[in-house]
Order: C-alpha cells, then structure tokens, then sequence
C-alpha cells in the first residue's frame, strides 16, 4: 500500500478526521532525512497508533545569505524512508500552502531565548522557526510532536511557545543519533567530503572533554571551556562559532556547574555549519 502523501492543510485534516480517536504522533521535518529522523519516526510509532510526518524546508528560518536553495530535497527517497519506517501519512505542503506572505502573522519567542547560541549570528531564525512549528501544531494536531535533542535551543523555544500559548500537546525531545566517530547525524552532512566528516568527529570528541572533568567535580565554566578548545585545536579545519554553557531551559548562560547544563557548540567544516550539544552535570 502507498504511503498517503498530502500537499495542503486542508487534504491533511480531511484524512485525520477519521483518526481523531486514536493518538496521533507528528514528525515535522525538513526533509533529507537520516537516521536521526528515523529514531524519531520509530519512537513515534512506538507510541502512538498514528504516526505523521511531515516536510517543509521553511523559507522564514534562513537568513539572506544562508543555504535556503542549496539545502538537500530529495522527496522520493524520504517518501521511501517514512514507508519502509510504517509512517501512516506525509505531509509535504508548499509556502503556498502554509500560507506564507508578506503580511503573514508571526510567532515571537522571548527574546533572551533568541538572542544566545544560533541566534546570535542567524537573525529571525527562531521566530521563522517558531511560526511554522505553531502553525504545524495547529495544522495535525497531535497528541505528541517529536524533536531532536541535537537542536536544543530549537526544542527549549518550542517547549516553552507550548506552554505559553497552551497548545495542547506533549514535546519530546529524543536523543542525537550519531555515526561511530560521535558525529551527529544531519542533513547538512550530505554537503561533507569523506575528509570533512572525519574532521568534524572533532566536534563530539571535544564535548566529551568537558563532561571528564565534571566527572572530577570541576565546576569551574572556565576550566570547563578551555578544554573543549583544547580539543579542537586539534583540528585546525574546524572554525569556531560559538562554544557556551547555559541553562538547558532557559538558554541564560552560567558562571559555574552548580546543575545540569547544555554545552552547546557551532562551528564549520569545509564551510558547512553544523552544530552540536550535550548535558554535562
């Protein structure tokens, strides 16, 4: 049986009219997807009777100089993954569609929540991001939607537009899947050369470091930093963009590891950025 494929709100809603009384999983992506999505998918098959996907490479989360026409598409191969994955029905809507204009209305997140991390360099990413989430929340209205931890500041903002505008949903965030050298999986790790990816094991390695010395209760930020640079000096291709340890909720830096927090870093290799994160305590 083929995977049911839709392209507007309206011919999703139709098909979810007769599911509303089983409990419906969401997947919203950008499509190219990996194995990192496919943990997604099956955590959301796992746990409810429907799982939906959808894909949308959202024109509002790139800034004028970043990848928006270059970002990979490649539909017929994700339409075969969400099949084989036992995806129930693919949601595949044009701006278009989504209802994307000029004057469209716009989600804004707090703004000390925006402001860290990505969002210093990628100005109105997070409010781009957070206006198609809203509306794809509204759109398949599920009983859980289903996030990756690998972008953390992106699954913090969308916990907390859930909470504040009392959308009525369960926000899971699953566990970055990475390749054996620790690398996590991304779709822009299609744009690395066999070398690339080899050097940006790096990235990984150099987190690790600061979780050590917290195993030796060093709760000093400084220390804890110093040797993650450390590490990544090791590869001298890797650019450094940013490297912060903050809140895992509200994304505030802090000045000592008194509690769990998100070391959260972003750089690139061979021009492409990736970023990456874990909780060390």
């Amino acid at each position: 049986m083929n995977l049911p494929l839709f392209t507007t709100p309206n011919e999703l809603g139709h098909y979810l009219q007769s599911h509303r009384s089983q409990s419906i999983g969401f997947v919203p992506t950008m499509g190219a997807l990996h194995l990192g999505h496919q943990s997604l998918i099956d955590r959301a098959r796992r746990e409810n009777t429907l799982a939906i996907v959808s894909i949308f490479v959202n024109p509002l989360q790139f800034g004028a100089n970043e990848d928006l026409d270059l970002y990979p598409r490649q539909l017929e191969i994700d339409r075969v993954i969400c099949q084989t994955a036992g995806v129930d029905a693919l949601f595949v809507p044009s701006p278009t569609s989504m209802g994307l204009k000029d004057a469209l209305t716009q989600v804004i997140p707090p703004a000390m929540m925006m402001s860290g991390l990505c969002g210093r360099t990628r100005a109105g990413h997070f409010q781009g991001v957070a206006t198609i989430v809203t509306k794809l929340l509204n759109i398949v209205q599920p009983d859980r939607a289903y996030f990756g931890e690998k972008d953390a500041q992106q699954l913090a903002i969308i916990r907390r537009i859930v909470t504040d505008l009392n959308i009525p949903v369960d926000i899971i965030g699953c566990p970055t899947l990475r390749a054996d050298s620790g690398l996590a999986h991304s779709s822009r790790n299609q744009y690395l050369s066999i070398a690339g990816r080899s050097q940006a094991a790096v990235i990984y390695r150099s987190l690790q470091q600061a979780q050590k010395l917290a195993d030796l209760q060093e709760v000093n930020v400084d220390k804890l930093l110093a040797a993650v640079t450390t590490e990544l000096s090791t590869v001298p291709a890797f650019q450094l963009e940013y490297l912060e340890l903050v809140d895992p909720e509200t994304l505030q830096p802090i000045d000592r590891l008194n509690n769990a927090a998100l070391l959260a870093i972003a750089g690139r290799i061979e021009n492409t950025r990736l970023i990456d994160n874990v909780i060390i305590s």
